[in-house]
């Protein structure tokens, strides 16, 4: 069997005469940019349609449903292979409709996708797939958009920051209307005023200013000097306070006049008590009421005499606020208390009240929400815009984390990796590995210090950091001192007083703990409130992804640099020493009629290793490509030198293999003439592709690689072996002493490597089978020139493989000899797939079945060997030869096969003989012993 024509890369055909291009293509898979002909990815139109047996319509026969149930039944019971099947077969096109179909039949009942870590899941990433859907984010009723998401800013950056007056003009319910004069309002009777209220419910959710209408129209109403209007804040809790929205509101003020922070106890005072009891409240003399507080009167200046306070409530009869008119207007020097047609018209009033103040403090949650949810956004783009260290990730979370809370100091402890696998309390003292520490001050100067030091300015407090990162909870302490986790002496050491502290873990997107943010002293001087843990729990969950994908970065960087270093020794080592170069060189080189050397029946059988380096070097001067080049002659020696000793010592794919590949190679160049067809940089290409197309080879196919998922199928996903050899190539050639392509210009430089990648990946089959049809079309045409750059690649690829099966077209005895070699080193694959894979070997890899080889070289021969032959002889006359000695391998295997099978059924029929003669002679023996007395 010839040499190359059974290189592992290929696939023969058992079972007939032949071997088809699916066969092969289908072995070896497609080429990235294309599949090989005969296993490309059905369409995903109708003809896949057409043939998939999971549609309806192609089960309506019970035999072939019975079938595909009972295959179906077998696939659930062997998981393993189902799995290795998918694995090894699975297109992209039906992963997507595997995706497509799951959310289909899942949507209805379940929120979220099946977590990939149940047990009916078996791939996904961490994070279920929520199923949301974009038409759920239109404006109902038309179909259009709530806005853009993204804007740019004045130096054209994107941002998720939309201005205030955008998302205030979208939450408008209708046109802005043009309110009446408080002269106008003043003229309206008590319904015309009401529905002006109405109105102004209807157009303004914007609480202070709805607030201020609600006030002026009141105060219109009662006649009354001015008025308060206070909301409830934090209800239901221990901090259950009012807050004046506006205080002191007239008739002719505006809404930025009465913003004032006017804070009631619960309970306390009037306005406090018709909180509290829900209860109206009206007296003439303020004074004279024991409920009443005068420190508000102390500090403004103005006496209060009359008021009228009553609750506002929603449409469940709870208290959401309280409003309050004080001093009937026209008693300036009496006490008057307000009337009964007061308390009426002020009760109807603040029943739409509740209602407006109630929708208003909706939009306005929805409206912070939105705005929270765009500063967090912004906040996670600027971050992540940064990830090159560790040290530049957490210091950009502190500078946005000290902005976005306003505190004086802030600490990054990212917990040590150790203590994650040795959870134990004797490993406290080392439970962070590095501690990163900002203040305040440092924003304004950025060189002063850059949140990573050597020693820590800060103190950690490992009470209060390591209980939060063992535990992972929040802790929130309004007051240091009173927290026993908290050590005085650290303040006393330092001359710094911790009032405040907020510490919270630091998690990645599985949740598990990066580090530990710790917070201290608010510059308000207020304590942590509940709104700055939820705003830094979200954006902390930003920060833990960043910190993990960045050391993440970091451990892919040192893996890199690991890996250059290895390069570097394996290129070291790889590379022939400097003294067999030198040896080399002083060994003569024998002229090219001498060793035959320009031949078709030529054979490095009985050859010494130098020999066939010398005759190497011979090819090469013979074409003068050291001249045409400017090659070092040392350095020629030193890469021969080099590219032999990277071939392993395989059965077949050997240094030997490649070196007569390379000299069919040159035997069509000078020879054939083909050399005349293509340029120097094309020769010099194919003559190192020749030499180097199966460098570091394993014996084993490409399939094999991928069957066993070895890191080289990982890292190729199709033409396995051929990208490792032209990356072997590549990392020869550049390495010190081996530089042959070292006076080539750039452009030179460039075209080369690429014509050298073309050759080496051309040796995989299925890119024969893919590229040769095209060929062939050009050979049907008459076309002998090819001057065009495609037609150029094609004819260099059908060179490279006629080269690599070449050995069918040596003489028999050769081609005979070479054959058990490929054999063999398919034999050893097929040991191995039984060890390693337990499963049975193909036909062509099964040593049981030796007996076929004739059969399947005959195949392999009709489906590669002689159509290349033959276009090839149409495009040059004199590469007959190889032809010629094809067509007689073939009719010698053809006679052997014949032998060969018949030879086989005999034994088969005298092993079926054997039982059964055994058989007899014990049927014999029985019967001699019943018949002794």
């Amino acid at each position: 069997m010839q040499a190359e024509s059974a290189k592992p890369k290929t696939k023969i055909c058992s079972e007939s005469g032949s071997m088809s291009s699916h066969q092969v293509g289908d072995r070896m898979g497609p080429r990235p940019g294309g599949s090989a002909e005969g296993s490309k990815e059905p369409d995903n139109g109708k003809d896949q349609s057409r043939k998939d047996p999971s549609r309806k319509d192609n089960l309506q026969d019970p035999a072939l449903k019975a079938e595909y149930e009972k295959m179906e039944s077998w696939l659930d019971g062997h998981p393993e292979f189902t799995h290795a099947y998918f694995a090894r077969k699975a297109t992209r096109s039906m992963i997507d409709g595997w995706y497509i179909s799951r959310a289909m039949s899942q949507s209805s009942n379940m929120p979220i996708a099946e977590s990939p870590h149940s047990p009916n899941s078996s791939s996904g990433s961490n994070t279920p797939v929520r199923k949301v859907s974009a038409s759920e984010f239109e404006v109902h009723g038309s179909g259009g958009s709530l806005g853009r998401m993204v804007t740019q800013t004045t130096d054209g950056s994107p941002s998720f920051l939309n201005t205030k007056q955008s998302i205030t003009n979208q939450g408008r319910a209708s046109p802005t209307r043009s309110r009446k004069t408080i002269t106008e309002l003043k003229q309206l009777d008590d319904r015309q005023i009401l529905m002006e209220l109405v109105k102004d419910i209807n157009n303004d959710l914007d609480l202070n200013s709805l607030c201020h209408k609600i006030l002026q129209n009141v105060l219109i109403l009662t006649k009354a000097d001015r008025g308060s209007l206070f909301l409830i804040k934090g209800k239901g809790t221990s901090q259950c306070c009012l807050i004046a929205k506006l205080f002191d509101v007239t008739c002719e003020s505006k809404v930025e006049e009465t913003k004032k922070e006017v804070r009631i106890s619960w309970g306390k005072g009037i306005v406090g008590y018709v909180a509290e009891t829900g209860e109206t409240v009206n007296i003439a003399n303020a004074y004279e009421d024991p409920r009443f507080n005068n420190e508000i009167d102390m500090l403004t200046g103005y006496k209060t005499r009359s008021m009228l306070s009553m609750p506002i409530k929603d449409l469940g009869g709870d208290v959401i606020g309280v409003a309050q008119v004080i001093n009937k207007i026209g008693c300036k020097d009496r006490y008057e208390a307000f009337t009964d047609s007061d308390e009426k018209v002020f009760c109807q009033y603040l029943q739409f009240c509740g209602i407006g103040i109630n929708n208003a403090k909706i939009y306005e949650r929805a409206t912070l929400e939105i705005r929270r949810n765009q500063v967090l956004l912004e906040l996670a783009k600027v971050l992540f815009e940064e990830q090159s260290t560790l040290s530049s990730i957490v210091r950009r979370i502190m500078e946005l984390t000290i902005s976005l809370m306003r505190c004086e100091r802030c600490s990054v402890l990212v917990v040590d990796e150790m203590s994650k696998k040795n959870p134990d309390e004797n490993y406290v003292p080392n439970l962070f590995s590095k501690v990163f520490e900002l203040a305040y001050s440092d924003l304004e100067n950025k060189t002063a210090h850059n949140g990573n030091s050597t020693g820590c300015r800060f103190p950690i407090h490992i009470g209060i950091t390591g209980y939060v990162a063992t535990t992972g909870e929040t802790l929130n302490i309004p007051d240091s001192y009173k927290d026993s986790r908290f050590d005085p002496q650290v303040d006393m050491d330092t001359g710094f007083h911790t009032k405040q502290m907020l510490c919270m873990p630091i998690k990645n997107g599985t949740g598990d703990i990066e580090g530990v943010s710790l917070l201290v002293n608010k510059l308000d001087g207020t304590p942590f409130n509940k709104n700055d843990e939820d705003l830094f729990e979200a954006f902390s969950i930003f920060c833990g992804m960043g910190i993990h994908n960045t050391q993440m970065y970091e451990q892919v960087c040192r893996a890199v640099a690991k890996q250059r270093v290895a390069l570097e020794t394996l290129s070291y080592h790889a590379t022939a020493p400097q003294e067999e170069a030198m040896r080399l060189k002083k060994l003569p080189v024998p002229s090219c009629a001498e060793l035959k050397l320009d031949t078709f029946a030529f054979s490095e059988i009985g050859m010494t290793e130098d020999e066939t380096l010398t005759a190497s070097l011979r090819m090469f001067l013979e074409l003068d490509l050291l001249n045409k080049f400017r090659i070092n002659y040392e350095n020629m020696c030193r890469w021969l030198l080099s590219v032999r000793k990277n071939y392993r010592n395989v059965t077949y794919h050997n240094w030997r293999h490649a070196f007569t590949v390379t000299q069919t190679m040159f035997s069509m160049l000078k020879t054939g003439g083909l050399a005349k067809k293509l340029s120097d940089l094309e020769v010099m290409a194919l003559m190192v592709g020749s030499l180097s197309h199966d460098l570091d080879h394993r014996g084993t196919t490409n399939n094999f690689q991928v069957m066993t998922e070895s890191p080289l199928a990982q890292l190729y996903s199709t033409s396995t072996m051929e990208h490792h050899h032209f990356d072997q190539c590549i990392m020869i050639i550049n390495s010190k002493g081996n530089e042959i392509f070292t006076n080539l210009s750039p452009e030179e430089y460039s075209a080369i490597i690429r014509f050298l990648e073309h050759a080496i990946l051309a040796t995989d089959l299925a890119i024969y089978f893919k590229s040769r049809g095209e060929f062939f079309k050009l050979v049907k045409e008459g076309q002998k020139e090819f001057k065009d750059e495609d037609q150029r690649d094609l004819l260099r690829g059908m060179m490279m493989t006629a080269c690599d099966v070449s050995a069918i077209a040596k003489p028999w005895e050769v081609q005979k000899k070479v054959a058990e070699l490929v054999m063999g080193e398919f034999f050893e694959q097929g040991d191995l797939e039984r060890q390693t894979l337990n499963r049975e070997p193909e036909d062509m890899m099964n040593r049981e079945k030796h007996y076929l080889l004739p059969k399947m070289q005959v195949g392999f021969t009709d489906a590669i060997c002689l159509p290349v032959y033959e276009s090839l002889v149409k495009t040059e006359p004199k590469l007959t030869p190889l032809l010629g000695m094809c067509r007689d391998n073939r009719e010698h295997w053809q006679e052997l096969s014949v032998v060969s099978l018949q030879k086989h059924e005999q034994e088969v029929k005298e092993k079926e003989k054997k039982p059964n003669e055994k058989d007899i002679d014990e049927t014999e023996a029985s019967t001699s012993s019943r018949g002794k007395p």
